[in-house]
């Protein structure tokens, strides 16, 4: 496949490292509000060279629709496409909506070169496929990006890290920066997504989320 470059609380209160570990062991509270408990990342001084980067990566707004090199990687996509739909149904009632999500789930982690199934971890111990959420510290929608980052490298509208493509644009080039920054080590990358770098819970909570959107493993998580 080719890609161009381009509130109310949860009902039960659980402390956020409970919540974490519960997710990890599969124990996933069923109620939840548009408020999340997810952290949030760190604003760092960026080199002008990382920042004009990593704002290129951003501001290519092409809609996001797959192109592939020939039809068997199509078929390949395709049935990803139907899985990941039939497992995320009670989370995305609505097909149309479930399978633009996921088109464009898709589309962002190739371009930033990810592992769909991390980004798809990710987004459910970040904000259970909530388009909405907002954390205690100010981060927004499905991959609970911080506000800060539409400063550094977009346009300073905070608004639009609720519109779907844009929210998972932004993620997925943040979490590639931190995974480059990390050399590749996916524990230490997540760390600092989530704004807690060196500590356990996170990560392993991405990891045991990430098992579930695994094409071979029928649990939704």
């Amino acid at each position: 496949m080719t890609v161009p470059v381009q509130s109310t609380v949860i009902s039960t209160q659980f402390s956020r490292r409970k919540w974490l570990l519960r997710i990890s062991t599969g124990c996933i509270p069923l109620l939840f509000s548009e408020h999340s408990s997810a952290g949030g990342q760190v604003e760092e001084p960026l080199m002008d060279s990382v920042r004009t980067a990593l704002g290129s990566a951003i501001a290519n707004q092409a809609p996001p629709v797959p192109e592939f090199r020939n039809t068997e990687s199509k078929l390949a996509y395709l049935r990803w496409l139907g899985a990941m739909s039939e497992r995320l149904k009670k989370k995305m009632p609505e097909l149309q909506i479930r399978q633009e999500f996921l088109q464009a789930v898709w589309y962002e982690s190739k371009r930033a070169g990810l592992d769909v199934t991390l980004v798809m971890g990710l987004i459910q111990v970040e904000s259970n496929f909530r388009k909405f959420a907002v954390s205690s510290v100010g981060a927004r929608g499905y991959m609970q990006v911080m506000p800060f980052w539409t400063r550094v490298i977009g346009d300073g509208d905070p608004g639009k890290l609720f519109h779907m493509q844009t929210n998972l644009r932004f993620g997925c080039v943040i979490l590639r920066h931190y995974l480059d920054r990390e050399r590749g080590d996916n524990f230490l990358g997540l760390g600092r997504y989530n704004g807690s770098r060196g500590r356990a819970p996170y990560p392993e909570a991405v990891f045991a989320a990430q098992r579930g959107w695994r094409p071979d493993d029928r649990a939704v998580g």
